[in-house]
């Protein structure tokens, strides 16, 4: 992940129009990423607290009733963004780290792990949640900055919206 700290990154009114332009495209591609890792670390603390929830049901809920139900949630909600091409980002590093604490807190056998266990994964999981939202968080204010600035150059002349076209 590239650091896109506001206090690193250069002013918008600085930048070229062709270094604002890719800049701005660099930050969409990794919020891409950077969403896709928050999605699953949500759909899985919600199979995290399914089971939890399964428990307090009884023994004879189950848990696999639920998964559907979850997992759809995941898959069709959130806002509606302008469609861009897809490609499979389950191969990066905060993947890799969300796989790591799962593997570490034994995500893999919910229903073997005792009430303490699961509570230690909701909390793993729930952090690793908290710090990628902040993360995205960060990146939608400087990718607002960067298209604050684009459309101020395009209002007041300084871009063409024909040279959008030559791209």
């Amino acid at each position: 992940m590239t650091d896109t700290n506001a206090a690193l990154s250069p002013d918008p009114a600085d930048l070229s129009l062709d270094d604002l332009r890719a800049l701005r495209q660099q930050l969409q591609h990794e919020d891409d990423v950077v969403s896709y890792a928050r999605r699953v670390a949500q759909a899985r603390l919600d199979l995290v607290k399914s089971e939890h929830a399964r428990r307090d049901a009884g023994p004879d809920a189950d848990l696999n009733e639920q998964i559907g139900s979850v997992l759809s949630q995941h898959l069709t909600g959130g806002p509606a963004r302008p469609p861009r091409p897809t490609e499979d980002l389950s191969d990066n590093a905060l993947a890799d780290e969300l796989d790591a604490v799962c593997a570490e807190h034994h995500f893999g056998r919910l229903d073997d792990l005792d009430d303490a266990e699961l509570l230690a994964l909701a909390d793993a999981i729930g952090n690793f949640e908290t710090r990628v939202s902040s993360d995205r968080r960060e990146r939608f204010d400087r990718l607002d900055a960067l298209s604050a600035e684009l459309v101020r150059r395009y209002r007041d002349g300084e871009a063409s919206v024909d040279s959008l076209l030559a791209d």
